[in-house]
């Protein structure tokens, strides 16, 4: 049933249906000029059908009627069509949110929870004590880590198109209709979407990890170039103004990292060279952005000598800058910075080989590091400041120091990342060849342990320049050599981590350090160092319950912990979200995480370590999505401390760093949520938290039942999976360098998350982000109104459950078991069909029932209206593409392999993650 709520509100959302009426006109006008009427008027009546369905004016199967057999050259224009109007929609929306936050701000009202202006508020009435407050964030680090993991579906061509009519589009919301303005800005924008509908909304090649390396690079100029140092130096200021006396965040406290480039888990594509590109590339944009700057501040700051005294120091540096003429004689803030100048283009000749764009004389003195080009730059602030130019201080010149201070000469910091297995087999290839150990997989954990920790204590290498190797091999240690190198180029922070995947052991962190000693990254000296941190990766649920265990005893090994000393005593760990999902379903993967961090968490207290975790979250529910500031809220007391890290993937990164105000709104949340978790008690449970984490335990244990009894334990589910969903197609879509599957395999273990999650979106079910949470509760209640209301006051009290189930709702929010159906119809077999789609069915049932009972919400989203509205506007345009899949996929399977089916299947699967607004 639809939410009779969008209704209530004509006047505020006004302008959005009125932007998604004129955007509409705009591309009906393209298609009938450009289709022909015929094509035009098929996609009218599927359009108003759509709506009357929204509306239950009519049963879907008219839908369906209208679309079975159209040919498939009409259909490609059919979907196409559909898929801009969702894009549109999708525009609209972000223009009417950025209308809502201007009204608020504009009346005085305060602004959304997750702002850091409501955390400062927060801190304030809580009378924290400043020595208290500068311990916790003595280490403080906000860490976005953009990854490939490929779930953007829109071509970076449609991306830019899209945010060229949205620009345009909020032009023409400063002027009234009629006005000529107005006109011209409407001609502009049905120009934009012309262009837009001649632009093929699929690639017809698969992204290679060159590109996903210069987009992921690309949010850098977009925004994060600009907004990452200002929102750091805002909080710097924030907080000292509060606890004047006490020095707080020595160090910028959101420092960007990505994974693009070292990430190699089961991309065969990463190799030592592209790990150099992937630095260089980054570094490359630093420079190139400080130089710019540069240059521009030497016309800006053209104080007379005559008029401005300036400082001893500056005045060497203009004595160094343009050496060999009289240029600028009176102008020593110009000369000064144009010596800054040279140094820094040296500096990045020595780095990358050549001189950026904005270089000058490259025969200077190249900077050790970026600290002393720094203290130039600071010392061009003082003097200023002493002589009463604070103001122009404060302008470019501040911008430029603090991106210097945030970004140094790497930009970003480069994860590597590698399978557990695959660090095995190298291993033992390594210690066979070198004679230590003829068969080092066969060892035992402990004698493992043994032999790797005696390793680690000897300076000699394993190997000599003529190690003969496997392939595998020698790419593996070139990967790591190569790491080595960007280190001793850019600096300790261009490769600060090396996260091991599917980590299980302490064999498994010591054969990464073994690895790192090989490449000469780690010194075996007494005591042991490394500048690249052992980041464990526990994944699955046996994992995550064996994680604090793991660490445990990795730390009990002399020359490990001599490892974490070496870097302050700091070790993280990093936490996978999807593939726990994968394994144990919703609920139990989430309760897995808090467990995993309250028992990490208790490791660190009792070794007296610093914990960090990193936090592997992709942009679905189901792979431990949605609303970061509401996510760090939900982590048990002292899980965050004043660090965090987690990763941005796919097509939320688009969503989050694309445009200024919205990079600026998330990075803030991201900090709110990280004073908020570390500062103040979050949690809200008190001294019943271990009744609630029993409680816990259990309701986890059941909804794992039940997940299993479907996923794992079913026969023909697998079968039922392949069949019902475009699972199969999705790794034509090319939408990243990554294959679909880490090895050859009809397992869904071995399937990577992102084609399951997206194959089920697809499909309407969304099973990831729900399944087995519903018999859970229904179990536990077992129609008894004392534990329904128990469970009704953890939803009420604990940010973790809450967070859980409202997550839940978006999640069961976007299904729809009625398209869904549709989608099992291409199931051949009818027994296997009718009795997993029925179990799917009743299981959807019974988890929203449960989720009314437990929150008492009349509707799904009673706590998120703007998705309500989202999804009340957007939804009719993917029915038309939810059919026409399935139109397409039964001729498909059917044996109708015609080219243009397929690209049709492609074009639906764009469309629907663009619609849904995630996709993986």
């Amino acid at each position: 049933m639809s939410d009779p709520r969008i209704e209530t509100e004509p006047e505020a959302i006004r302008p959005l249906r009125d932007d998604i009426r004129f955007l509409g006109e705009v591309l009906g006008d393209t298609i009938r000029d450009h289709e022909g009427p015929e094509v035009f008027d098929l996609i009218e009546r599927v359009r108003k059908e759509a709506f009357r369905i929204r509306r239950e004016e009519v049963d879907r199967s008219a839908v369906a009627e209208m679309l079975r057999g159209v040919d498939v050259a009409v259909a490609i224009p059919l979907i196409r069509a559909f898929s801009y109007f969702v894009l549109l929609a999708n525009l609209a929306e972000d223009l009417q949110r950025d209308r809502r936050r201007a009204v608020h701000i504009g009346a005085g009202e305060p602004p959304q929870d997750s702002s850091l202006a409501a955390t400062y508020r927060k801190l304030d009435a809580a009378a924290l004590d400043g020595r208290t407050v500068a311990d916790l964030l003595a280490d403080a680090l906000v860490a976005p880590v953009i990854t490939a993991h490929p779930t953007e579906t829109r071509r970076r061509t449609v991306f830019d198109g899209q945010a060229r009519i949205t620009e345009l589009m909020r032009q023409r919301g400063r002027f009234a209709e009629g006005e000529r303005e107005r006109a011209a800005l409407e001609l502009d924008i049905r120009r934009q979407v012309l262009a837009l509908w001649r632009t093929a909304l699929i690639r017809l090649a698969r992204l290679r990890i060159q590109d996903e390396i210069a987009v992921g690079l690309r949010y850098y100029e977009l925004t994060l170039f600009d907004v990452i140092p200002a929102i750091n130096a805002e909080v710097r200021a924030a907080l000292r103004t509060r606890w004047p006396g006490v020095e707080l965040l020595p160090r910028p406290i959101l420092r960007p990292g990505s994974w693009i480039g070292g990430d190699r888990d089961g991309n065969p594509f990463v190799t030592a060279d592209v790990v150099r590109t992937a630095a260089g590339q980054a570094a490359s944009v630093a420079f190139e952005r400080y130089l710019r700057e540069l240059a521009e501040l030497e016309k800006v700051l053209a104080q007379s000598a005559r008029l401005v005294p300036v400082s001893e120091r500056v005045a060497g540096l203009a004595a160094a800058g343009y050496p060999e003429q009289e240029t600028h004689a009176d102008e020593p803030y110009r000369r000064a910075l144009h010596a800054i100048r040279n140094r820094l283009t040296a500096t990045a000749v020595r780095a990358l080989g050549a001189a950026p764009v904005h270089g000058s004389d490259a025969g200077a003195e190249p900077y050790d590091t970026p600290q002393q080009a720094l203290d130039d730059l600071d010392a061009v602030d003082e003097s200023m400041r002493a002589a009463g130019d604070g103001l122009l201080a404060d302008d470019r010149l501040a911008a430029l120091r603090f991106a210097l201070e945030t970004f140094g000469f790497h930009l970003q910091s480069l994860d590597m990342r590698q399978n557990s297995e695959v660090h095995e087999q190298v291993v033992a290839e390594i210690l066979a060849w070198a004679g230590v150990h003829a068969d080092y997989a066969s060892l035992p954990e402990d004698e493992r342990v043994a032999l790797l920790a005696a390793e680690l204590r000897t300076r000699r290498p394993l190997l000599g320049p003529h190690a003969a190797l496997s392939e595998k091999t020698t790419q593996e240690l070139g990967i790591v050599c190569a790491a080595a190198e960007v280190i001793a180029t850019f600096g300790a922070e261009a490769v600060p981590n090396y996260v091991i995947s599917m980590c299980t052991s302490v064999s498994d962190m010591l054969e990464t350090a073994l690895l790192l000693k090989e490449a000469g990254i780690l010194d075996p000296g007494s005591p042991a160092s490394s500048p690249v941190g052992i980041v464990p990766l526990f994944e699955t649920i046996e994992d995550l319950a064996a994680g604090a265990t793991t660490l445990a005893a990795a730390l009990e090994v002399p020359v490990y912990r001599e490892l974490v000393a070496s870097a302050g005593l700091r070790q993280e760990v990093m936490l996978g979200y999807s593939d726990s999902n994968k394994d144990g379903g919703y609920l139990a993967a989430n309760w897995a995480l808090y467990r995993a961090e309250l028992e990490l968490v208790e490791v660190a207290r009792k070794t007296g370590i610093k914990l960090r975790l990193f936090h592997g979250r992709g942009g679905t529910v189901g792979r431990g999505g949605g609303r970061s500031y509401d996510a760090i809220l939900a982590q048990p007391a002292g899980a965050v401390r004043g660090a965090l890290r987690l990763t941005e993937q796919g097509e939320v990164i688009a969503a989050k760093y694309a445009e200024p105000s919205a990079a600026h709104r998330n990075l803030e949340s991201l900090i709110a949520g990280t004073l908020e978790s570390t500062l103040l008690d979050v949690e809200g449970l008190g001294p019943a938290a271990e009744p609630s984490y029993e409680l816990m335990d259990e309701l986890a244990a059941r909804a794992r039942a039940a997940y299993a009894a479907l996923v794992h334990d079913e026969p023909g589910f697998v079968e039922y999976f392949r069949q019902s969903t475009p699972v199969a197609e999705v790794g034509d879509l090319n939408i990243g360098s990554r294959p679909a599957s880490r090895k050859p395999t009809s397992s869904v273990s071995d399937l990577r998350a992102i084609p399951w999650v997206m194959a089920w979106s697809q499909a309407r079910v969304m099973l990831p982000g729900w399944y087995g949470t519903g018999t859970a509760l229904e179990e536990w209640v077992a129609g008894d109104p004392d534990r329904l209301a128990v469970l009704t006051d953890l939803y009420r009290r604990w940010p973790f459950f809450r967070t859980v189930l409202s997550n839940l709702a978006q999640v069961l929010a976007k299904s729809d078991l009625a398209i869904a159906e549709r989608y099992a119809e291409l199931v051949e077999d009818a027994a296997l069909r009718d009795r997993i789609f029925g179990m799917i069915r009743d299981e959807h049932a019974r988890t929203i029932r449960m989720h009314a009972a437990v929150t008492g919400n009349d509707f799904l989203l009673d706590d998120n209206a703007s998705l309500a509205e989202s999804i009340h506007n957007r939804f009719p345009y993917l029915e038309p593409l939810n059919q026409m899949q399935v139109e397409l996929l039964r001729r498909l399977r059917a044996g109708d392999d015609q080219e243009l089916v397929k690209r049709g299947i492609l074009l639906t699967m764009n469309g629907l993650a663009t619609a849904l607004r995630n996709s993986g």
